[in-house]
């Protein structure tokens, strides 16, 4: 495209992109909140661990069946005008679910959330294709799931305070109205491409035109590559979704007995090492001119971080550092990312991408449930002042998916293969 052989303006490129990346921030606030609030949900609806998972999982079911007119439609059309339809949905969710009294209802809002997130990070990534050149893609990748992070991190510790001093509901309300001051930020700030990507812009709508709907999604859809960079980012996110994003607060307070605060701080340790480890993975990627080696190094690190978390007791310092850890080394899945940009067509970015969140967010719709079910499996029905109290032998029994998920995520990467950052080069039929 044009932009490969002319970066944009450098300053102006990281504005439009890093706006718009607030809504992925945004999303991520609305994916892991529950976290921070797990024990005041299940008491407000009267519910168990299962039921929990499901009102979580209910956002990435809505995610995943969005996710594929999602990446059609940011190909095709205005990213601007989608990111702006999509976020007003979210934040319609949000402030409806802050509302009801029935649980029924809590699960079709959080459904409503969800079908906005199918959009925030497809839309970060087709906008960031057009301006900034391939080599920067890994960097500015990383930066764009840093953004997602700091949205994880606030939606622990920070969000955890505001629902201990005004409750969740209110919580939920500030949370809406947070979303409308980005919403008015993304109006005024984020352009659809540089100038200089005008031809660019054209030229990837012709291919597209000339594909169809249902060619562009084969050849999307049907790469190997594709899926393989897919599901080894599913299997490296799991602990944000696992730990960060339901579980780790119940794990912190019950096996390692942390008073709630402090289990909150502890658990965003975990988007605090994804925050610096997503832009530094991409850009030590980009400087090396390879995908693949920071990948293994990740997953094997992880490997052995979750089974320290999982087999030993530990204070909460040293609590600390691992979880920070951990969130360093899963930060290489980001790098799924450009590796599928740079293994596909230019006007076939989001509809590719939308792949690997396929994989992503099936996990979360899937695991999280099914660590709750693990949960309840053995569970002896004890109960304290209305909170289900679980025993070691019963989270140990979720946290396993963890470990044996990096090991899929090890034989994932044996198939991939390495771009050593170059743009795929056969032209579009």
């Amino acid at each position: 495209m044009t932009t490969q052989n002319k970066q944009p303006h450098e300053l102006r490129s990281w504005l439009v992109c890093m706006t718009a990346a607030s809504f992925f921030l945004y999303e991520f606030i609305q994916m892991l909140c529950l976290n921070s609030m797990s024990s005041d949900i299940i008491s407000a609806f009267h519910i168990n661990a299962t039921q929990l998972g499901w009102l979580s999982s209910v956002y990435f079911i809505s995610n995943v069946l969005f996710l594929f007119p999602a990446g059609q439609l940011i190909d095709r059309f205005s990213v601007k005008r989608l990111i702006l339809f999509s976020l007003a949905l979210c934040i319609t969710g949000t402030a409806l679910f802050s509302q009801t009294e029935q649980f029924s209802m809590a699960l079709f809002f959080r459904f409503i959330t969800g079908i906005g997130s199918a959009f925030c990070f497809l839309c970060s990534m087709r906008l960031a294709s057009r301006w900034f050149l391939p080599h920067r893609m890994a960097l500015v990748s990383g930066s764009i799931v840093t953004m997602a992070m700091l949205g994880g991190w606030i939606a622990q510790a920070p969000f955890a305070s505001l629902v201990s001093l005004v409750g969740w509901r209110n919580a939920m309300l500030f949370d809406a109205a947070f979303g409308i001051l980005l919403w008015l930020g993304i109006a005024l700030i984020v352009r659809e491409y540089p100038p200089e990507a005008l031809r660019t812009y054209e030229n990837d709508h012709t291919q597209l035109h000339r594909l169809g709907w249902v060619s562009s999604m084969k050849k999307a859809y049907g790469r190997k590559q594709n899926w393989l960079c897919g599901i080894y980012t599913d299997f490296m996110n799991l602990p944000i979704f696992l730990l960060g994003g339901l579980w780790g607060g119940l794990y912190l307070m019950q096996i390692q007995h942390l008073p709630k605060i402090l289990a909150t701080h502890v658990s965003g340790m975990l988007f605090l090492g994804t925050i610096i480890g997503a832009p530094l993975v991409g850009f030590i990627s980009d400087k090396l001119s390879c995908r693949k080696l920071p990948m293994w190094i990740g997953a094997i690190l992880s490997f052995l971080l979750i089974l320290m978390l999982i087999y030993l007791q530990l204070n909460a310092t040293t609590l600390s550092v691992i979880f920070f850890l951990l969130g360093l080394s899963t930060s290489t899945q980001v790098l799924s990312y450009p590796t599928v940009t740079e293994s596909n067509p230019h006007a076939l970015t989001a509809m590719s991408v939308s792949v690997v969140s396929f994989c992503v967010i099936s996990g979360g719709a899937m695991f999280e449930p099914l660590f709750g079910w693990l949960m309840d499996l053995k569970w002896d029905q004890t109960v304290h002042n209305g909170l289900n109290v679980y025993s070691n032998a019963d989270l140990h029994r979720g946290l396993l998916i963890m470990p044996v998920a990096f090991l899929v995520a090890g034989l994932m990467l044996m198939g991939i293969r390495e771009t050593f950052c170059k743009l795929f080069v056969e032209e579009t039929p």
